[in-house]
């Protein structure tokens, strides 16, 4: 039977932590990102308790989003790495383990301490995450959108071919505009 600390384990992968990044950068891209939409974002990747974010919180977090979309709209390994090592050197502390007190398992944070603001939490566990996905695969973590309306980034995954669309919808929809175009 797995234990608490397996299920905690599987929502706070590397992976998970990489989606969620994706996740919380296309809902802080814009000019008025919606605070119940990113708290869902983070309910839904693990985090517990009350989740009361600020105007400042945004911005803070709209700011380390655009500094995340850099790693994403990285063509190769050797340009997500020099913009993580960018982000890692200018934003985040030394790696440490923390349990938060013996409230969670312990795992890696790269974050100044436990009550970092979140924006620099996101900059930090994001960069983490990210960092571990060209590590492990050698090619960029994600990308952007191909689709010319779709701001959107998303996390490769796999080891086929990268995807070039976020979504089957956005693939569908240029692949159809193509196709317009063709017969026009």
């Amino acid at each position: 039977m797995p234990s608490a600390a397996d299920d905690w384990s599987t929502r706070h992968s590397v992976l998970t932590n990489a989606r969620r990044a994706a996740a919380l950068v296309n809902a802080l891209t814009g000019d008025s990102p919606d605070p119940g939409e990113v708290a869902e974002i983070l309910y839904a990747y693990g985090e517990s308790g009350t989740i009361d974010l600020t105007a400042r919180d945004l911005a803070e977090m709209s700011t380390a989003a655009a500094r995340l979309r850099e790693v994403f709209a990285a063509t190769d390994a050797d340009g997500a790495a020099t913009v993580l090592n960018r982000l890692l050197s200018e934003h985040t502390g030394p790696l440490r383990l923390t349990s938060h007190d013996g409230d969670s398992p312990w795992h890696p944070h790269i974050d100044h301490h436990d009550d970092a603001p979140w924006g620099a939490w996101l900059l930090a566990s994001s960069c983490l995450a990210l960092t571990v996905l060209v590590w492990d695969r050698q090619r960029p973590p994600g990308r952007i959108c191909a689709s010319p309306s779709c701001p959107d980034v998303f996390v490769n995954q796999g080891s086929g071919p990268d995807r070039r669309y976020c979504s089957r919808r956005c693939a569908t929809r240029e692949r159809v505009a193509a196709h317009r175009r063709q017969r026009a």
